[in-house]
């Protein structure tokens, strides 16, 4: 399981890398294997600040994390990386597909064209019956990327658009399917929220809940994000935050106590995690209350 470190996440422009953009372009692209390879088939968690991220996997295994949502994929997939968002990924060292990086005002030119919101969820769409299409679409944009040929810069812009509109009719798609059992995913969202009640304190993995509801971690954060507006883990920790506030407001516990009745491991660990939900520490929240 990939896990976030207390400090902060760094923000690379590439994974690894903190030179200047290496290309005229506002379009990277490179084979997974060729950067993953130099950290050992693990890029560990980070985030872009100005670029978003569409991973390809044509074949081989992965281990993909994105806000808290973890998805394995060992069939090909497309996996969308908004900007700002926190991701991490492993591969099995026969990994196979490609990463298309796209600079903000690319994405953002590409996307007000189409659903403005394609780039600006985390989605991982399972290719199925495309995958021959869409692993045609990515060798063509590799092909165009790695040539400079006339009318390179129109041709990969078409080419983009159409891998765009693939991915717009693939999330209209689950967001029908989605649709089709409203209640269905309303009851699971309560069903999550009382789970939570119960056992926020001890700090379980998404995919326990999941397991509890009978669905899939992926299917949970979806629901999550859809009729609550965030992610299971954001609604985990704002659950937590809620209750750290309510004690530091409402009891005479200490810092330390606070954190051991929330199940935090050590002290530090919970000031930290109050400080990145609250903009304050806990004993300054403390004092302005």
């Amino acid at each position: 399981m990939l896990k976030t470190a207390g400090a902060a996440v760094p923000v690379f422009k590439l994974y690894g890398e903190t030179a200047a953009w290496p290309t005229p372009d506002l379009l990277h692209c490179e084979s997974i294997a060729e950067r993953s390879r130099l950290h050992d088939w693990e890029i560990k968690p980070h985030r872009h600040g100005d670029l978003v991220q569409l991973l390809y996997v044509r074949s081989g295994e992965a281990e993909l994390q994105v806000e808290g949502q973890t998805c394995r994929v060992e069939q090909p997939a497309l996996q969308v990386v908004p900007a700002l968002s926190v991701h991490g990924f492993r591969f099995s060292r026969d990994i196979q597909g490609q990463v298309l990086t796209l600079a903000l005002p690319l994405a953002e030119q590409l996307g007000n064209a189409f659903d403005v919101r394609l780039l600006q969820r985390a989605a991982c769409y399972s290719l199925g019956e495309a995958k021959a299409y869409v692993g045609r679409l990515f060798d063509s944009i590799d092909e165009e990327y790695c040539r400079q040929a006339p009318g390179r810069e129109l041709m990969l812009q078409a080419l983009l658009s159409q891998l765009l509109v693939w991915i717009g009719r693939r999330a209209l798609q689950q967001a029908q399917a989605d649709a089709s059992q409203p209640d269905r995913g309303r009851e699971h969202l309560q069903g999550f929220a009382h789970l939570l009640e119960t056992h926020f304190r001890q700090h379980l993995p998404i995919e326990h809940y999941a397991g509890a509801l009978g669905i899939s971690a992926a299917h949970l954060n979806a629901l999550c994000r859809r009729l609550a507006g965030q992610s299971a883990l954001q609604m985990i920790n704002q659950r937590l935050l809620l209750e750290a506030k309510r004690c530091l407001v409402y009891t005479a516990m200490t810092v330390n106590q606070v954190s051991d009745s929330l199940g935090f491991s050590e002290p530090a660990y919970f000031s930290r995690f109050f400080k990145r939900g609250t903009g304050q520490s806990p004993k300054a929240f403390r004092v302005q209350r």
